[in-house]
């Protein structure tokens, strides 16, 4: 045979072979769905409010549930939605603990609790029959007695249970994480948004790298940088600089690879924890060089705009307080203060404040005291109570207040009672037994309070409520306040014992 005739036959066995044998994957992918097992195992710990999170807050709401997969948004709807969007996925729920009472006004996790609910989800995967991938819907900021890296523990007791298959995570923007957790970990994702309106989406880009991944079409490759800045919540919002600069130079990244994911979370101070601080988390297909390049310049973009990161000076009590009804006066109304530092609900600093300026038509949204509620059980609407409130959910929560109000409104918010007194010249105070923090204007309408009649509105919120108050535009005026608490926006007031030495603003200097 002529070495023409023979080089012509082996190319076109070649290509026979390229086609049996992708259409034989296609037959596979079509007879047998691809099995994924979803778990969520999710906190934000600010390790310096008083009272531990136990397996009694984790249940409070109920005991550990497989049934995760009911929703359609957020991370795990996100996921869900791109899996019925490829076909021939099947999600398995792995048992999961529902939300943590309080949330993150509980400090350190038990170590009772994160092996409780980390032996669940390895349990269930245990049991569970062939298995493609793990998905983990997971925060990166939880804190836990004993276990310095609590994600990246829990990582490897999933890798532990399932092998060499893929294992793809979900953050939050506020994640405290290094390369402890991308050495057990396939794939990291984490929102971009702060206000979060991007987690579904983040569920989404999971999905797609997890079924492209196991059809042999992705690689996972990533590189982490933890750029050594550290800033508080108060000035990380996606809408304000240098927050929004860092957030789109990542997406310019991934708009020139589309085979990049860059993914940057900005930490959370409050957890004193070894891998505090910002990181950027970046995968490709395949690609270690691009991956190593993206990351270099996120990190290095980070820190030259470190300074402006680490924030500004902002009003304390009295001059904010001030500053908002000047406001008031010029018509900008309602004004919302923004109480950000109150960890745990209960700080009763702006009440006092305004009452002692003598501010009208101003609402409380909301103040955590139990014993107020526990006092107030036995009454109903219009009864007239005498009581003090707040000041004592952990040092900084100021002095209880005394006051003489009616009961406006008095019932229940799921399982936990909430009350509305008024008092003084139209002012509220919304009573509920733990931190709320309230995102938008519904809390007043089902309390049948008319916002027309609000001057001012305090929120415990540091920017996620800029999504009910600023980007609808019903803010007049918005004022963060830096009342004391323990999320100040000067982090050097906080008894840093276990995060990194090389952080600035509080170690590196100019």
């Amino acid at each position: 045979m002529k070495r023409s005739s023979l080089s012509a036959l082996v190319t076109i066995l070649t290509l026979v072979a390229f086609v049996l044998f992708h259409v034989d994957l296609a037959a596979q992918e079509k007879q047998s769905p691809i099995r994924i097992a979803v778990a969520t195992f999710s906190h934000e710990t600010c390790t310096f409010c008083p009272d531990p999170t136990t397996v009694a807050d984790w249940e409070y709401y109920g005991p550990p549930t497989r049934d995760i997969l009911r929703g359609s948004a957020g991370y795990i709807g996100g996921f869900k939605r791109m899996c019925e969007e490829y076909g021939g996925v099947e999600l398995i729920g792995m048992t999961s603990p529902r939300d943590s009472r309080g949330g993150s006004s509980g400090s350190w996790l038990t170590q009772e609790a994160f092996d409780k609910y980390a032996g669940l989800i390895v349990a269930d995967l245990r049991q569970a029959s062939r298995l493609d991938g793990v998905f983990l819907a997971l925060h990166g900021a939880m804190a836990v007695t004993g276990v310095p890296r609590p994600e990246a523990e829990l990582v490897r007791r999933v890798r532990a249970a399932v092998g060499e298959i893929p294992i793809m995570i979900t953050l939050d923007l506020h994640a405290n994480e290094d390369q402890a957790l991308a050495d057990v970990a396939d794939a990291v994702f984490i929102i971009k948004r702060y206000p979060h309106y991007d987690a579904t989406l983040i569920g989404e880009t999971a999905a797609r790298v997890m079924i492209n991944t196991i059809r042999g079409r992705y690689k996972p490759v990533m590189a982490v940088r933890k750029p050594g800045v550290i800033t508080p919540s108060v000035f990380q919002g996606t809408g304000t600089s240098p927050a929004m600069e860092i957030m789109e130079r990542a997406r310019i990244w991934e708009n020139e690879n589309p085979d990049a994911y860059v993914s940057v979370a900005f930490g959370f101070a409050y957890a004193d924890v070894p891998d505090a601080g910002a990181v950027v988390m970046v995968v490709t297909n395949n690609d270690k060089t691009l991956a190593d390049r993206i990351a270099d310049d996120m990190s290095d973009f980070i820190w030259r705009h470190r300074k402006e990161f680490a924030g500004k000076i902002l009003p304390k009590t009295k001059e904010g307080v001030a500053l908002a009804i000047k406001a008031v006066r010029d018509g900008r109304r309602p004004v919302v203060i923004a109480d950000h530092s109150d960890r745990t609900g209960g700080s009763t600093h702006i009440l006092e404040e305004l009452i002692r300026q003598g501010a009208s038509n101003f609402c409380i949204t909301t103040l955590r005291d139990e014993k107020a509620l526990e006092v107030i059980a036995g009454k109903k609407a219009g009864d007239t109570v005498s009581l003090k409130l707040g000041g004592y959910s952990d040092e900084f929560a100021g002095d209880p207040v005394p006051l003489e109000a009616k009961i406006e409104y008095l019932g229940k918010s799921g399982r936990d009672a909430v009350a509305v007194l008024r008092f003084g010249r139209n002012n509220r105070v919304i009573l509920t037994p733990q931190l709320m923090q309230v995102t938008d204007t519904r809390i007043f309408s089902r309390l049948g309070i008319k916002m027309e009649e609000l001057d001012i509105i305090v929120l415990k919120s540091r920017v996620h409520f800029r999504r009910g108050y600023a980007d609808t535009g019903i803010a007049g005026a918005i004022f963060e306040v830096d009342a004391p608490g323990w999320g100040p926006a000067d982090l050097s007031t906080l008894p840093y014992k276990n995060i990194p030495q090389n952080l600035y603003p509080l170690y590196r200097k100019e």
